[in-house]
């Protein structure tokens, strides 16, 4: 192996040791007195040398060895001992019993330090016991949920609802309860946090038992221990079901030990002395340099020392190393003696005087040490540099976590040892991700956010999406004063966690460097493969806790991964002009469909990879030149077939960790193991990814390119950057895609990749860190309330004013703390910079799917990730950044409304998406939309073909089709302008709950004009739009209604039974439901009879008489059913059940009424007779109906003038705040109109006899009859009919036409039965 140093490379097969005493002279070495100097020097430098080490004799590589092996002597005290230790009793090497010392199921490392519960409450114990002395150990919280923590007696029997604590002679510290336990429990300690170490101490000499936590004393928490014969206690945890931990009995140096006490583990220490006094002789290589022309030595600083070639130096480090490098390959003396001493040049030194010196000591380690020394070496230093990292306390300037990533920057800056780690221990053995990680502080005054944030402030409203945002009072001049010094503060907490920041991007940097690629693979490609295997085992595990990385890891990731690829993205543009910036990044269409990358078993909008492959294959060859290999295919196919049989033989594959289990359980290793740094080694199987037989020819646009699959560790460079007649990632271009690359083709997958992160996890995270800010809105309003009551409570009442200042000193208190947090939080997670990466996400998947729209059907074979990444990452910007960041101020925000208006219009109808979830999704995302002014507005700025496209699709018939979400779109284009429909809360919870500021709430109306107007056009163009549409919305409303009544009579029924019963709360909200639908669906009817009456009342069109009909009988029967006195629906809005707040009288009733007035009221005459005959003519209907509207319990005697409304009734006269006097008026008129048009219809109507009235609905005489089979009923019976079936009601012959009939008249005239 060569290893460069000062320019010159050395081998190391050059200076292997050998035994032969008489091997010749080497030339080459200094004079014997300089070399004697020399030597003297280096091994002369330890402090601990024992005399014989230091002898007259003149040191020369001859006696060297025995010189050394002198040195290396340790006393028998240092020895170690092999014995039983007094007090101890057990295996030397302390590990968990996963054999026999366990109950319930857990998940152990192979190390069998660490483990994860995997059931409710598992216990495990170790496989070491202390009788006597003073001993501890250490535990690092990997994350903060249920766990006890502490020593049990092998007599303590434990269950899956007992555990350490919890029986006799078991003791335990609870830090996420804040308890301590030993059969009883109480209070103690501190709360933790994932992040820190607790310490475990039992003095048995003085019988007591204590914890710290981070190196700081709890307190004794138990006294009095039992003790003597058969006593012995052993370390022991009990945890719930995902939690995990990792030990410390001393196996690596303890974080935090305390003095007089002992680690259950013995130190390796004469293996430590001898480190230490090797590391010593190494330093004074580095520090003494040869000049043998004048035959002196001279001091040289370590950062400018270099490896010159000179045969005295090398030879001198071959006899270090000779006996250095064995020792470094054990875990403790990695961390403590290299590891430490890598720290300190970092410490001491400015990063470039480290980066040398670091780099000169990897250079020596690759150069003395075999290959797999140094690669155990590197993997214990990585390992530990990792634990020192996460399991760092968080102090004020950050300084540890500044320099952990300093020496990791240092070492990955070696490209030999990069490339080495990348390959083989970053994602493969460890968490590499927490060093894209910054913990947040569960405890800010430890964290020193008292003083770096000495002012505290919060703001007074919310501005989230959905919640109504109070007026807020004029700020004073003490607030403005508080909100500045908190905003300092803030802004040297966020310059301070910005420096860790960018110390994460560098490393990300290193990774991704692709000019590394001298004598084998370059980084970034490495980088690639381990990132898509990352990406794969989360997005397959998902429901499987221990194979994730944590969302919040994930969330640093994604932002420090954005850095470093928008970094290398601008750079490529710099020296390719034709190239395009980061600002214009997307992903183009033919990455989906050309199988260069793997997305594994993830949805496409068009639904599966190998049905697609299929039915589009024609296309494929049309369109992008690509044909599939017929045997893929034929492989798809086969595992189609056998999908049901391959979970056996992929587990066979996987290796399996030690279970602590009853029996033998064939689980698979997880892939993220409860130690801070293990992982699994083998993670992945075999992936299938698509790439080229390459052609060595340019192709001509006739010929096809095959295609056949590799695994993802088979690509190469070539595959995926492409070559001279190889496109790589973007084989398959389509015509519609430009064909100047836009960066380079590896970039695109890191791209595709961070779309993929913010998918899998990075959205629940931000939405799941939005509590801190929900928790200080909460805080503060109690804290505004309890002043207000301080202010208004007498004087007189001490015990009141004493209770209410307490928990103003409580609240007060909470505030500060959490203040100071949600500044953590902002600077971490929401602050301008995370928003802009975002922003820059979203524009990424708004350009994405753009491009794969003009791909025709192609756009199937595009992840449905991109389009649920567009739509949760605007609802991110929107509802997780304010009141701190607003989207508003980002650049182009009103364009990008507009684009992403345009996507969710076109295709939350788009035949070519599939699945049923991303289709409710887009619908779901265009609902919000229309709600609210800034979005409503994209919408209108949309092309106009495409706003006429949306509402074509919105006004498609309900059936065969999720209609629910499509209704809410219409109405919230509708409300604003109803009748009565302009509030934001129900206006009768208001009534009733005037100071309740958890009413369900609404947007403020933003109706649509445009949209309005839209809707009219279409209902107008053709016969068919408006009656099957509207057919729809009637059968939905009948349906609706129906289950509605029925939902409440068995609520009625359950209430009114003796015996206690509970309502089921799911049948509650199935009831409110139906209740909204109904609504909802009255109020589309609406809006439609406002925009286009004559569907409804121009009888010269076939429909409008069937359609009025319809509509009044159910008008007629929503009246009769509301308004009856002391009906079913009165009792159960009386019950005032939790989960039907929504359901009263106003909202149904206004509904109608804003139908009715529409019908009767606005419309010419000709058309109000028209609809008032209708009304009056249907059975059902009730003028009690139209008068309970306004109060009155009978209909006014004609001329009279109403009587003032019952206050115990309904009226919507004492609504007058939510319906305007001229709307009051037109109801007035409306009862007047019906009173004297009822009155005129009774007198005028003829009885019919039975035999005339129709078979059907017994309600209109027969006036049509059925060709062929002469069979007779209404008309309005047999068109409502004909809407949906052609066959006779009696004789199911198919009806070829209807004609009119009339008793007695001997013509009639035929109408088409269509």
């Amino acid at each position: 192996m060569a290893s460069k140093g000062a320019g010159m490379s050395f081998s190391r097969k050059s200076y292997r040791l050998t035994s032969d005493a008489e091997k010749s002279r080497v030339t080459g070495i200094v004079q014997e007195k300089l070399l004697n100097d020399y030597l003297n020097r280096i091994f002369s430098s330890s402090e601990h040398a024992p005399p014989a080490a230091t002898s007259r004799k003149p040191l020369n590589f001859q006696n060297l060895p025995e010189h050394l092996d002198q040195l290396l002597q340790v006393d028998n005290e240092e020895e170690e001992s092999q014995g039983q230790v007094e007090g101890r009793l057990g295996p030397s090497t302390v590990v968990l019993d996963h054999t026999g010392g366990f109950e319930g199921l857990l998940l152990v490392d192979d190390d069998l330090l660490g483990v994860i519960g995997h059931s409710n409450f598992g216990t495990i114990r170790s496989t070491t016991c202390v009788y006597k002395g003073k001993w501890l150990y250490e535990v690092l919280i990997s994350s903060q949920g249920l766990m006890q923590i502490g020593w049990c007696t092998i007599s303590c029997r434990f269950n899956q609802e007992e555990g350490v604590g919890d029986t006799h002679n078991s003791y335990a510290y609870d830090g996420n309860r804040v308890r301590k336990w030993n059969v009883t429990t109480t209070n103690y300690g501190k709360a933790w946090a994932a992040g820190d170490i607790v310490s475990c101490l039992i003095d048995l000499d003085d019988g007591t038992l204590s914890f710290c936590l981070n190196g700081v004393s709890l307190g004794t928490a138990f006294e009095n221990l039992s003790r003597g014969l058969g006593m012995a206690y052993f370390p022991a945890i009990s945890l719930s079901f995902k939690e995990s931990v990792a030990f410390n009995f001393g196996s690596r140096p303890l974080r935090y030990p305390v003095a007089g006490y002992r680690p259950l583990q013995d130190p390796p220490s004469a293996d430590l002395v001898r480190a230490q006094r090797l590391l010593g002789c190494f330093r004074a290589v580095l520090s003494v340099e040869l000049d043998p022309v004048e035959g002196r030595l001279l001091d040289k600083e370590s950062s400018k020392w270099r490896l010159r070639g000179q045969p005295t130096v090398l030879l001198t480090l071959a006899h270090i190393f000779h006996h250095f490098a064995p020792l470094l390959r054990k875990v403790y003396l990695v961390e403590a003696v290299l590891m430490s001493f890598l720290l300190g040049i970092v410490e001491k030194g400015t990063p470039t005087q480290a980066q040398s010196v670091v780099h000169q000591v990897l250079d020596l380690l690759w150069l003395f040490m075999e290959d797999y020394e140094v690669q155990d070496c590197l993997k214990q230093l990585m390992m530990s540099l990792l634990r020192l990292y996460r399991f760092s306390p968080i102090v004020p300037d950050l300084g540890l976590q500044i320099h952990y990533l300093r020496l990791t920057i240092a070492i990955l800056r070696h490209e030999k040892s990069r490339k080495f780690l990348l390959s083989n221990v970053l994602f493969d053995v460890l968490r590499s991700v927490v060093f894209f990680y910054i913990k947040s502080p569960l405890r800010v005054e430890e964290a020193g956010l008292q003083e770096l944030i000495p002012t505290t402030w919060w703001p007074h409203c919310s501005s989230r999406e959905g919640k109504e945002s109070t007026e807020m009072k004029e700020e004073t001049a003490e607030e403005r004063l508080r909100r500045r010094a908190y905003e300092r503060g803030c802004q040297r907490l966020r310059k301070r966690i910005e420096v860790v920041e960018e110390l994460q991007v560098q490393i990300l940097k290193l990774l991704l460097d692709n000019k590394d690629d001298n004598g084998g693979e370059a980084s970034r490609y490495i980088f690639l493969t381990k990132f898509r295997k990352f990406l794969q085992e989360n997005a397959s595990g998902r429901g499987n806790m221990p194979m994730l990385c944590p969302p919040e890891y994930m969330v640093c990731f994604l932002h420090r991964l954005i850095s470093a690829l928008r970094y290398y993205w601008d750079e490529y543009k710099a020296s390719n002009p034709h190239a395009s910036f980061s600002e214009e990044a997307y992903i183009p269409p033919q990455v989906f469909y050309n199988g260069k990358v793997d997305y594994f078993d993830l949805q496409r909008l068009g639904g599966l990879l190998s049905h697609l492959r299929k039915t589009l294959k024609d296309d494929l060859a049309s369109k992008a030149n690509i044909v599939i290999d017929p045997l893929e295919l034929q492989s798809t196919a086969m595992d189609d077939l056998d999908e049901d049989e391959e979970p056996a033989p992929a587990m066979a594959q996987r290796p399996m960790q030690a279970l602590a289990v009853g029996g033998p359980l064939p689980l698979p290793r997880p892939g993220w193991l409860s130690s801070p740094t293990l992982g699994r080694a083998n993670r992945f199987l075999s992936t299938a990814a698509v790439s080229l037989m390459t052609p060595r020819r340019p192709l001509s646009t006739s010929e096809k390119v095959k295609v056949r699959t590799l695994s993802v560790e088979q690509r190469t460079r070539e595959d995926i950057e492409g070559s001279h007649w190889n496109e790589g990632l973007l084989l398959g271009r389509p015509p519609e895609e430009p064909e100047q690359p836009l960066t380079e083709n590896s970039l695109l997958e890191v791209l595709d990749g961070a779309v993929m992160m913010y998918n899998l996890s990075v959205h629940q995270q931000l939405g799941k860190m939005v509590g801190v800010s929900d928790d200080v809105n909460e805080y503060a309003m109690a804290l505004r309330d309890t002043e207000d009551k301080l202010r208004r409570c007498p004087k007189r009442r001490k015990d009141i004013l004493a209770e209410l200042t307490k928990s103003q000193k409580v609240f007060s208190e909470k505030l500060d703390h959490l203040s100071r947090r949600l500044a953590w939080v902002h600077a971490t997670v929401y602050s301008q910079e995370k928003m802009l990466d975002i922003y820059w996400l979203l524009r990424v998947c708004l350009r994405t799917i753009e491009h794969g729209d003009r791909t025709g059907s192609l756009f199937a074979f595009m992840p449905e990730f991109y389009l649920s990444v567009a739509i949760n990452s605007y609802s991110a910007l929107k509802n997780y950044f304010g009141p701190v960041h607003s989207m508003e101020e980002l650049p182009g925000y009103e364009e990008t409304l507009t684009r992403l208006a345009a996507i969710l219009a076109k295709h939350f109808a788009d035949a070519r998406i599939v699945g049923t979830d991303i289709r409710d999704s887009l619908m779901q995302a265009l609902a919000s939309y229309v709600c609210y002014p800034h979005s409503l507005r994209a919408v209108e700025r949309i092309p106009e073909e495409q706003r006429i496209a949306m509402v074509r699709n919105l006004l498609a018939p309900y059936e065969q089709r999720p209609w629910a979400q499509t209704n809410w779109i219409l109405v919230r284009l509708w409300r604003g302008c109803g009748f009565g429909y302009r509030y934001t809360r129900l206006p009768h919870l208001l009534k009733t709950k005037l100071e309740d500021a958890n009413l369900p709430s609404l947007q403020k109306p933003c109706p649509s004009t445009l949209l309005q107007q839209h809707m009219a056009d279409l209902l107008q163009q053709g016969p068919d739009v408006a009656p099957s549409f509207l057919n729809s919305v009637l059968n939905q409303l009948n349906w609706a209604f129906s289950e509605f009544i029925g939902m409440i009579q068995e609520i009625q029924q359950a209430a009114e039974r003796l015996e206690r019963n509970f309502v089921d709360s799911r049948q509650l909200k199935v009831c409110a439901t139906c209740f909204d639908l109904s609504v909802s669906l009255l109020r589309v009817l609406e809006m439609t009879i406002t925009l286009v009456p004559e569907i409804f009342l121009d009888w010269t069109r076939p429909t409008s008489e069937m359609l009025l009909r319809r509509l009044a009988q159910l008008l007629n029967q929503v009246l009769n059913r509301v308004t009856a006195e002391r009906n079913l629906f009165d009792r159960v809005v009386t019950l005032r059940l939790p989960g039907l707040e929504s359901v009263d009288h106003y909202p149904i009733l206004v509904a109608v009424t804003g139908i009715l007035v529409q019908l009767l009221v606005r419309g010419p005459a000709s058309e109000r007779e028209q609809a008032t005959s209708v009304l009056l003519a249907d059975p059902c209907f009730q003028l009690r109906s139209i008068c309970y509207l306004l109060g009155q319990p009978e209909p006014p005697a004609p001329g009279t003038a109403l009587p003032a409304p019952d206050r115990k009734r309904f009226s919507l006269q004492s609504y007058a705040d939510y319906i305007s006097a001229d709307e009051l008026a037109q109801v007035e008129q409306m009862l007047a109109h019906l009173t004297s048009a009822s009155a005129q219809a009774a007198a005028a109507s003829l009885p019919t006899s039975e035999e005339d009235l129709c078979p059907i609905c017994y309600a209109h005489p027969i006036s049509a009859v059925f060709q062929p089979c002469g069979h007779k009923s209404c008309k309005a019976c047999i068109n409502q009919h004909l809407m949906n079936n052609k066959d006779c009601f009696f004789c199911k012959t198919t009806i070829v036409s209807v004609e009119d009939w009339e008793k007695g008249a001997n013509t009639s005239t035929t109408s088409s039965a269509a």
